[in-house]
């Protein structure tokens, strides 16, 4: 039987991945670091309370560098990825900076990865952040989807939506309640096997 030409779009941070921020929250102690795109739509707004909270404590690029470099993958996200790239095409669309990525990419078999940019200062601090384009998920969907191929978008976030309601299909993995409740039209999946079997049946 032929399939169509498929493309698998999926977020990173949340699906395949620990939330890095989450985990910079817990190494420092700094409460507020906890909030991630699953709690706050506005990313503008989400990134520049991060700005500001690592300037008021002193924090450094190496330091989230530090705390990236001791996390894994999610368990099953590894055996996804492969199962996904031997049978399909996989990107990975984030909102995460790529200079925070490479170990995680590393530890995923060096899967495409679109994302975003960070600005450093001379000092390392992290100055501020580079938007590779506005609703970028969305946007590389619609690109993909221009290109010819059949989108399954994968997240689990606020700002994952748009990428979802864009593709021919979108799958939430792992959502947070408020999440679940706001945008009822997505399918819900909890475990890999589960997400597989999605994807199966789509094809």
């Amino acid at each position: 039987m032929s399939r169509k030409l498929t493309v698998v779009a999926t977020d990173l941070e949340g699906v395949l991945t620990p939330e890095i921020w989450i985990a910079v929250s817990e190494k420092t102690g700094i409460r507020e670091l906890r909030l991630t795109t699953r709690d706050e739509p506005d990313y503008d707004k989400l990134m520049k309370g991060r700005l500001r909270i690592l300037k008021e404590h002193g924090l450094k690029l190496r330091d989230i560098q530090n705390v990236i470099a001791a996390i894994q993958p999610l368990a099953g996200a590894l055996e996804f990825v492969n199962w996904v790239r031997s049978n399909l095409q996989l990107i990975i669309l984030s909102d995460t900076f790529a200079e925070f990525a490479s170990p995680l990419m590393a530890q995923l078999g060096w899967p495409t990865l679109f994302c975003n940019w960070l600005e450093v200062d001379a000092e390392n601090n992290v100055a501020g952040y580079r938007i590779r384009k506005p609703d970028g998920k969305k946007h590389a969907v619609i690109a993909l989807k221009g290109l010819g191929f059949h989108v399954i978008s994968i997240g689990d976030s606020y700002n994952d939506t748009t990428m979802l309601a864009e593709a021919d299909a979108g799958l939430l993995f792992r959502p947070p309640q408020n999440v679940i409740a706001e945008f009822p039209q997505f399918k819900v999946t909890t475990e890999y096997r589960q997400l597989q079997e999605a994807i199966e049946r789509l094809l």
